[in-house]
């Protein structure tokens, strides 16, 4: 009987580096990927890019699931350290913790992954940091939403005057204004 030893370890050999040579070393980082979703001029070391996927901190993208501790230390290198950290724990959604950055930015986090995004102040000052992926802005008068792409109202809303701009993204009007814009899991209690 033959010694098959020496031919399965050549093989196997063969296998992997077949394996490694299919690596072309070209994967796009996170930032590359997230480049053909959000307008570039928003990807900047300086600012904050929120969108209905998650948000963008600087150079580095996160998509709804990332690792709370990568995306608040993203977040406090671009705005400063959080200036509060709660936790609910009777959200519809379930316990949810909650971390809030100046210009009224709050990421929502469960079980230590980011599931949502919420922001209730115009952009202005340190929190011109900020940018939306939308055609709507915190304090854009109510009247301009119906000539924006995706937009429309949520009927029978029991939290106010709510809208959607996407299957993604929404809002709240509130004194004829827009007051809040919102994407992911949030603790709203319908």
């Amino acid at each position: 009987m033959m010694n098959n030893r020496p031919l399965q370890f050549v093989l196997g050999l063969i296998g992997v580096l077949a394996l490694a040579s299919c690596d072309s070393g070209q994967v796009p980082s996170p930032a590359d990927r997230m480049a053909g979703d959000v307008p570039v001029d928003i990807v900047d070391e300086g600012l904050v890019a929120l969108h209905g996927e998650g948000l963008v901190a600087g150079a580095e993208s996160f998509y709804f699931a990332a690792g709370r501790n990568e995306v608040e230390a993203a977040l406090s290198n671009v705005l400063g350290e959080p200036v509060s950290r709660n936790e609910i724990d009777e959200c519809g959604a379930g316990t949810m913790a909650m971390t809030s950055y100046s210009g009224e930015l709050t990421v929502n986090f469960q079980e230590g992954s980011l599931v949502g995004w919420n922001i209730g102040t115009a952009p202005e000052g340190e929190a011109a940091k900020i940018q939306i992926d939308a055609d709507v802005v915190i304090g854009m008068p109510a009247e301009e939403l119906a000539d924006t792409a995706g937009y429309s109202p949520i009927e029978d809303s029991t939290l106010g005057e709510e809208f959607a701009l996407s299957d993604r993204v929404g809002g709240f009007v509130d004194g004829g204004s827009v007051s809040m814009l919102y994407a992911g899991t949030q603790c709203f209690f319908r």
